[in-house]
């Protein structure tokens, strides 16, 4: 019991560190492509944590197989350096019983993953996609912000607002907009000043107006002196109707229960890779303590490399059959299992291979004190 609560120790924490560094690398990806289209004046800089929180159940879905990966390398690498996998062997711990303690950490792990693949993760990702939905088909009015000049969609012109109320109604308003191309010398510019300026509705509701109250308009070539000036006291302007975002959700946000009963197989292939992420947990276990054997001489880190390979090739076998069963290539029917039976079974063969070659040990020394 004593060693292991020292294994497990050892392993869960080299998995947390690892997995805090992924999920930093991954967020940190994610933060940089939403905050370049908050720049560019597609999303609201403000839900960009929103979307990043709700998306890290899937990233911890991803990091956490790999994180414990490395855990095993990495800890059984430090105990074969430091000659304390030495000292468990003669005090009767074998690789099988290694093997057994890993695996009952695994099976912790794999609920956990299981439960965050399975519910966890496809909520977070429906949220996520309904936040980005919203963002999507809003309008150009809706993104501008108190204070700062917003460009509008086509480089058409820019708006601003000195301040924002509470009903929406921007206050303080200034609007340039360029007819024609920004190339053409007689391209006349409209400058726009009004007191307040608010988004309205048709009737029917199926149009949208920027109507502008008490200002006075603008317009000219630049470099000419005939420029007209009109005040008015409501000037409005017909808006571009918002993008429409398609209906269909991503596989990724499709609940799971819905899974079960779907045809298509997109959702089967989606179902099949939920299933196999804890699966993958368990199997890695088996190719990891065979691959941690480590020579002293040789570092703790000589064998991560073929390892990290080793890892990698099982997940690009698994998203390249899901692929294929996505894409049509394969039946709907063939599932993922067969990617794992085969690495289970090189890992399998790895672990036998070191009883092998003490076993061929052991008969070479028998034959040469016979001789």
């Amino acid at each position: 019991m004593i060693i292991f609560r020292y294994l497990t120790r050892e392993i869960l924490s080299t998995t947390f560190a690892i997995c805090v560094v992924l999920l930093l690398v991954l967020i940190s990806g994610r933060f940089v492509k939403y905050l370049s289209s908050a720049l560019a004046g597609n999303m609201d800089a403000g839900v960009i944590f929103a979307v990043i929180g709700y998306r890290i159940p899937g990233f911890l879905e991803l990091t956490i197989p790999l994180a414990f990966f490395l855990a095993i390398l990495l800890s059984f690498g430090r105990l074969h350096v430091e000659n304390e996998m030495s000292v468990l062997k003669s005090c009767g711990v074998s690789e099988a019983n290694l093997v057994g303690y890993t695996l009952v950490v695994a099976v912790v792990l794999a609920l956990l993953v299981g439960w965050l693949s399975l519910s966890v993760s496809p909520a977070g990702a429906a949220k996520a996609e309904t936040i980005l939905k919203v963002q999507k088909e809003m309008t150009e009015l809706d993104k501008v912000s108190p204070k700062r000049f917003y460009k509008l969609s086509g480089d058409k012109g820019v708006t601003y607002a000195e301040s924002i109320n509470d009903d929406r109604e921007l206050e303080d308003v200034f609007l340039a907009v360029t007819a024609g191309s920004a190339e053409d010398f007689d391209s006349r510019t409209v400058v726009i000043f009004a007191k307040k300026g608010r988004q309205q509705r048709s009737i029917d509701g199926t149009e949208r107006f920027f109507v502008l109250d008490q200002g006075y308009r603008i317009e000219g070539i630049p470099g000419n002196n005939d420029y007209q000036i009109t005040s008015f006291e409501q000037y409005g302007s017909k808006l571009s109707p918002p993008k429409r975002v398609a209906e269909d959700p991503e596989t990724d946000a499709i609940p799971t229960a819905e899974l079960w009963e779907a045809e298509k197989p997109q959702l089967k292939a989606t179902l099949q890779w939920r299933l196999s992420t804890p699966l993958m947990l368990l199997i890695i276990v088996i190719l990891a303590v065979p691959l941690s054997r480590t020579n002293p001489r040789q570092g703790r880190f000589a064998r991560l490399l073929p390892a990290i390979i080793l890892y990698f090739a099982y997940l690009l076998s698994l998203n390249a059959v899901r692929g294929s069963i996505e894409s049509g290539g394969i039946s709907s029917d063939v599932t993922l299992l067969p990617v794992h039976l085969g690495f289970l079974m090189f890992g399998l063969a790895l672990a036998g291979s070191e009883r092998l070659r003490k076993f061929k040990n052991t008969l070479i020394g028998r034959w040469g004190k016979s001789s």
